[in-house]
Parts: structure tokens; sequence; C-alpha cells
């Protein structure tokens, strides 16, 4: 009797750690979305003051046969965020959260200039529709990446492959332009960055732990934002690129 007793109990407890282990998950997971939903929303709030106010636009574009093309600052917020991206992805075991917090901001702030290009360049009934089809999708794949008990570490190192040759094919075609190879970039490119959704869900998903601090949780969740943030952003220039009606 006494021993079913301690059974009960001991049954009884990990129950309730479970329960507690999950209701941590769904607080980090929650972090997780509300800093990548901020990022875009300040990303779509900088683009559109920067298209939509001629002073600002001529600081960081310039108008040229070709079409619109960076000036010295617009390259520098554009190479900027490469920058950024190393110093979280290889140093934020070292920083303070509210630095890596910072750098998120900052980089979602310089991602608006650059794509304050898109709102030049398509229409805003497209570019709400290659909005709207890539959080669809997002929610979809994201949604896959949490719930989905298969390991998808594999594909990850596959897809990890795809993005090396897209980077390489679009340094090729900054140079070399081509319709051809555009097209076939942007087809790949959504197919790479639908997959990686999945694949960063789950992964930041494993990053959790119970014993994390504050400090070390919120690390952990601007990381997570950053490489979300990351898949819905290439996957919605790939869209925009072969969904966009050009103005």
């Amino acid at each position: 009797m006494a021993l079913e007793t301690e059974r009960s109990r001991a049954w009884g407890g990990s129950q309730a750690d479970a329960a507690q282990i999950d209701v941590g998950l769904r607080q980090y997971m929650l972090s997780v979305y509300n800093y990548m939903a901020s990022g875009l929303l300040l990303t779509g709030i900088v683009a559109w003051v920067v298209a939509n106010t001629a002073s600002i636009q001529e600081v960081f574009f310039q108008q040229t046969a070709r079409g619109m093309a960076p000036t010295g600052l617009g390259w520098v917020a554009i190479i900027a965020p490469i920058g950024l991206v190393l110093a979280m992805s290889f140093g934020i075991n070292r920083m303070r959260a509210s630095t890596a917090q910072a750098l998120f901001w900052g980089y979602a702030a310089l991602m608006g200039i650059s794509l304050s290009t898109l709102l030049l360049v398509y229409t805003n009934a497209s570019v709400a529709r290659a909005f709207f089809a890539t959080a669809a999708s997002f929610a979809a794949l994201s949604l896959y990446g949490y719930t989905t008990k298969r390991d998808l570490t594999g594909v990850g190192r596959f897809l990890f492959m795809g993005l090396v040759g897209i980077v390489i094919a679009s340094l090729i075609n900054m140079f070399w332009p081509s319709p051809g190879l555009t097209f076939v970039v942007s087809i790949v490119g959504v197919l790479v960055f639908a997959g990686l959704t999945a694949y960063d869900t789950q992964k930041i998903k494993e990053m959790y732990f119970a014993g994390d601090d504050s400090e070390v949780m919120t690390k952990k969740a601007v990381n997570g934002a950053l490489r979300l943030y990351l898949d819905f952003i290439n996957l919605f220039v790939m869209l925009m690129r072969l969904m966009g009606d050009r103005r």
C-alpha cells in the first residue's frame, strides 16, 4: 500500500513537471513569435516611410538609367545587416540580452530601408498579395515544424546546401543579370525557405530548457526570432519576384 502511494506521488509529480515545462515552452515560443512579428512590423514601417518620403528616399537611393540604385549610404544600409546577423549568430552567448534585442531591432530597421525598393518597383496590390501568401504559408509550415514528431535534421542539411546554391546564383545574377536565372532562383528559393521555416521552428523548440534564467531565455528567443524573421523575409522576396506586378 505504501509502495502504491509513493508511485502515485511520483506519477503525479512527473505529470506536474511535464505540465510546467509545456507551459514554459508555450511562453517561450510565444516570445519568439512576438519578437519576430515586432521586427516585421518595424521593417514594414521603415520601408513605407522611405518609399513615401522623397527626401529620405534620396538619401539612400538614386534614379539611374537602369532604375533605382543605392547611394553610398544606401550601400551601408544594405551591407550593415550582414554584419549584424554575423554578430548575433556567433556572439550572442557573450552579449547581454538587451544588446541582442538592440541588434535585432537595428537589423529589422535596416532591412526596411533595403526592402523599400519593393514598394517602389511593385504595385501595392501585388505587395499585399505576396505578403498574405507568405504569412499563410509561414503559419502552416511553422505549425508543422512545431508539431511534427519527425526529425528534420537531415532535411535541414539538404536545405542548407540549397541555400548556398541560392547565394552563389544570386551573386552571379547580380553581375550578369538573367531573367531566366532570376526565375529559377526564385522557384528554388521558395522551396528552400519554406523548408527552412519548418526546420528552424523545430530547432528553436528544441533549444528550450526549463532551467534557463530570464537572461538566457531572452537571448534564445531573440536568436530564434531572427531565424524565423529571415525565413519570412526571404520567402516574401522570392514570392514577390514570382507574383509581383511591376509599376
